[in-house]
Parts: structure tokens; sequence; C-alpha cells
């Protein structure tokens, strides 16, 4: 179910690739409104559950829990597979009291990053916010236009090594589009 969650948001920018990924699941889009219906009541009812607790009952335990430092503050970093994308995980970041910090898709740990050198290489669905960052450093973060969209602005070379200015795009975490500025 969650994975229909994630392609629902990301149909608003790569409707074809989410078709096709939907079909390969075997799944109707039907299936996949349902799907994001019952996880946005699930976020808006009364009473709910923590964020962390909806995760747990709809992925189960995680497959993997790290500690994090980010600047001063350790955190817990939660872990899950995502079987479309058997490369990444859907990583929940944990404050040192427990609230959710950010829940988006990363790379495996141990993983190897794609090669980002021009803007060839990003193509929908290649790289997380994370890889985008560090191959085009340094990057400016921009607001997105939902809570689980993130943008990036930095300067990466075209195919011809011009320097171009771009925004890019992403949802949950994995790059969506990039465009010119």
């Amino acid at each position: 179910m969650f994975q229909l969650v994630l392609l629902r948001r990301m149909a608003d920018h790569n409707p074809e690739r989410v078709e096709s990924a939907r079909a390969d699941l075997g799944v109707s889009v039907a299936d996949m409104r349902e799907a994001n219906r019952r996880w946005q009541a699930m976020l808006h009812a009364r009473g709910s559950r923590s964020p962390v607790s909806r995760y747990r009952s709809i992925l189960g335990a995680p497959e993997q829990t790290l500690l994090r430092t980010i600047g001063d503050l350790k955190c817990e970093a939660l872990l899950w597979p995502v079987p479309l994308w058997p490369d990444l995980r859907f990583e929940v970041l944990l404050s040192p009291t427990g609230a959710v910090w950010n829940e988006w898709l990363i790379r495996t740990p141990g993983a190897p990053a794609p090669a980002l050198d021009t803007l060839h290489d990003l193509t929908p669905w290649s790289c997380t916010v994370d890889e985008a960052a560090r191959a085009f450093a340094p990057a400016r973060p921009l607001e997105g236009s939902a809570p689980t969209r993130w943008g990036l602005s930095f300067t990466a070379p075209d195919e011809a090594g011009r320097p171009r200015q771009v925004r890019a795009e992403f949802t949950w975490g994995l790059l969506q589009r990039w465009t010119e500025v």
C-alpha cells in the first residue's frame, strides 16, 4: 500500500513513469487512489497515532535503525525497504524526543550512488535530494509545493560542459524533474 502513496504524489510530475510502475505492480488507478485515501484518512483522523507508529503499522518493523548525528544532536533513522526501488530505503528521521523530523527516500546504506556529472545524468527517479546536493555543491534548498516535496537550486554542466543554473524538484526525496532557470 505505501508504495502507492509514494507514487500518487509523484504522479503530478511524472504520470507516464508512475503509470508504468503502477502497471508493474499490477494495481489499478482506483487501487492507488484508495491507498492514498486511506493514508490521508489515517493522517487526519482524530486521535490518530503518532507518525512513527503510523509507519510501523503500515510498513512493519524497520529493516534497519541507525544513529545519525546532525550538528550537535544525535537522532534515530528508521529505514524500510521499498520493493519498487530496491536500491532505496524509506527513511524516517526522529528527533531526540521522538518527533519525526523528516521522511523520504534515501539510497540504501552502502549502495553506490549514481554518477551525477552533467544535467544529462539527472533523469527522473535517478537520484535522491542528498545525492544531487553533494554532486552539484553548493546547492541551495528550495521550499517545495507540498510537505513531501523539496527543491534544490544549483549549477550543473550541460553535455558540452557549459554551466547551467537549474531548479530540481523532488518528491519523497526522489528526483522528479529539473528545469533551467
